[in-house]
C-alpha cells in the first residue's frame, strides 16, 4: 500500500495509527508521481494516485468513493509563485517543481486558458530559492508550496496564487488532486480486503477531522508550521470524493484529456459499497 509523505495526507493516515489498523498495512512511502507509477505497474495493490495518472490508467483502476485530496476553493499547498503579474508571463521562464503531474497540468491549463499566456516551462527540483534565480515564476506543491505560500513568498515580496482558488473562480467546481485506488485485478482477487481498507480510511479521516486540533498539535512538533496554521490547512483541504468532486474531475478531463493522455469523456470506476 502506498503512502505520500506530505502533510496533506496526514489526516488520512493519523487515524489509522490511532486505531492500530496501520499495523496490518505494508506501507511504501514515496512521492506522488513515484507511487502513481508503482500502482500502475502493479507493484502496489492500493495507493494514492495523482488524478492525471489515475485518468490515464482508468481502465485498470477502481477509485475509492468519498476519499481524495482536493479542495473546494483554496488548497494552500498547490501554488504559482511569481515575480511579476501572471498576465505578464507570456514567453517567460516558469519552473515546474517535479513532484506532481496533476498540479503542473492544472497550472498550465489555468495560465493558458484563464490568464491567456504561454510561458516557457522547464522542470526542476522544488526549491523556491533556486527556482527564483532562474525563472520568473514557479509551480510548487505539497509542503514546499505551503512554505512558499505562508512564509517565503510574502518574505521575498513574491505574488502567490492558489491553484485551487483559481480553478474554483474559473469553473465554480471543486478540484481533485489525488484519489485512492486499487488495481482492478487485485479487487477481483481480494474484494474483502479492499472493502476493509476503504472503510478503515474513511474511519481514519472522520476521526482525524473530529480531533483535528490533536492532529495539528502532533504535526507541529516536527514541522515549521504552528498548530493554528496546520489546523486551518487540514480543514481547508477537501477529503471527499462525491458527485461534486466527480463533476470537477469530468470538467478537467474535458479540458485537458486529449492533450494529456486520456479521453475527454474518460470513465471513472468507483468501488461499490457492500449492500446493507
Amino acid at each position: 500500500m502506498g503512502h505520500i509523505q506530505f502533510l496533506n495526507c496526514m489526516p488520512l493516515y493519523w487515524g489509522l495509527a490511532r486505531t492500530g489498523t496501520l499495523l496490518d498495512l505494508d506501507l511504501t512511502k514515496d512521492t506522488p508521481e513515484k507511487l502513481s507509477e508503482q500502482l500502475v505497474r502493479g507493484e502496489l495493490d492500493i495507493a494514492p494516485i495523482t488524478l492525471v495518472e489515475f485518468l490515464r490508467a482508468a481502465d485498470d483502476l477502481v477509485a475509492f468513493p468519498d476519499l481524495a485530496v482536493g479542495c473546494d476553493g483554496p488548497v494552500m499547498s498547490c501554488v504559482i509563485v511569481s515575480q511579476k503579474p501572471l498576465d505578464q508571463l507570456d514567453g517567460a521562464r516558469v519552473a515546474l517543481g517535479s513532484t506532481s503531474r496533476t498540479s503542473v497540468r492544472l497550472a498550465q491549463l489555468l495560465l493558458a486558458e484563464k490568464i491567456g499566456v504561454r510561458p516557457d516551462y522547464y522542470t526542476c527540483p522544488p526549491d523556491l530559492g533556486v527556482m527564483m534565480q532562474e525563472a520568473d515564476a514557479a509551480v510548487l506543491i505539497g509542503d514546499a508550496a505551503l512554505r512558499a505560500n505562508l512564509h517565503d513568498g510574502p518574505r521575498l515580496g513574491l505574488e502567490v496564487h492558489d491553484l485551487g482558488q483559481m480553478w474554483k473562480d474559473w469553473t465554480g467546481l471543486p478540484f481533485v488532486f489525488a484519489v485512492w485506488a486499487t488495481r482492478r485485478a487485485y479487487l477481483e482477487r481480494e474484494p474483502e480486503v479492499v472493502q476493509k481498507v476503504h472503510e478503515a480510511f474513511l474511519a481514519s479521516r472522520d476521526l482525524s477531522l473530529e480531533e483535528v486540533t490533536k492532529v495539528a498539535e502532533q504535526a507541529a512538533r516536527w514541522e515549521t508550521f504552528d498548530e493554528p496554521v496546520l489546523e486551518r490547512y487540514f480543514t481547508t483541504l477537501d477529503f471527499r470524493f462525491g458527485p461534486q468532486q466527480l463533476g470537477g474531475v469530468a470538467e478537467f478531463a474535458r479540458r485537458v484529456g486529449p492533450t494529456t493522455g486520456f479521453p475527454a469523456d474518460v470513465r471513472v470506476s468507483l468501488l461499490e459499497r457492500p449492500a446493507g
